[in-house]
């Protein structure tokens, strides 16, 4: 990784899919939260143009998400994540979600279903994103759960990619803007590998994430 920062680079040609003109849409109505968020992204070049990727990240705040989304499209890489259920209580929220494949999963449970739709978004060759820690963190220390590994170790294939986002919790000092930064890089440990248990691999994914961006409290 070459440590390079940039506001925008290294774009490829997109890979048309079920509600890309929806997400594109989305982008454009929100574009004017990459100025307020003085967005700034590190390693785009550890993010692949092509193929199934797993992108792990820290989720400090509700920016994170808008910010990873944004910067993964200066590479042409729509992202499915992984949302918790509560959010398609709301019609018009879930009917957006829906509309661009994001992945409901119900927190606290072996949501097989989402396990499932994410392997199978990978298999596909999509980008699919998901936090370890499984919830909003709001900067605290909380342990890794499974659900990141267990997607990394039924996808061997897919590459995973680290993503520390770092300024989301600076949105609570409104008017003052938040200065995002987003940066992605290759797991320290290596890949998952066979003999690491669910538990060992989520929480060293989640260790080396948090030494670029550490719990504020």
């Amino acid at each position: 990784m070459s440590g390079e920062t940039s506001t925008e680079q290294g774009r490829s040609t997109p890979v048309p899919r079920e509600g890309w003109h929806l997400y594109q849409a989305l982008r454009l109505m929100f574009r004017w939260l990459r100025w307020w968020m003085r967005l700034e992204a590190r390693g785009l070049e550890d993010l692949p143009l092509s193929g199934p990727v797993l992108v792990v990240s820290n989720h400090d705040s509700w920016l994170d998400p808008l910010a990873l989304v944004e910067v993964m499209m200066w590479r042409a890489r729509p992202v499915r994540f992984l949302a918790k259920s509560t959010l398609w209580k709301w019609r018009p929220l879930a009917a957006t979600l829906d509309g661009i494949s994001q992945i409901p999963v119900r927190r606290g449970t072996n949501d097989r279903a989402a396990v499932g739709a994410a392997v199978e978004a990978l298999n596909r060759g999509e980008a699919v994103g998901i936090f370890p820690e499984g919830t909003l963190s709001r900067g605290e220390h909380l342990r890794a759960r499974r659900g990141a590994a267990r997607l990394a170790l039924a996808c061997p294939d897919a590459r995973v990619v680290l993503a520390a986002v770092e300024g989301g919790p600076e949105v609570l000092r409104f008017p003052r803007r938040p200065r995002m930064k987003v940066e992605f890089f290759e797991p320290a440990g290596g890949q998952a590998r066979p003999d690491e248990s669910p538990d060992e691999l989520a929480q060293r994914l989640l260790d080396e994430i948090r030494l670029r961006v550490p719990p504020t409290k």
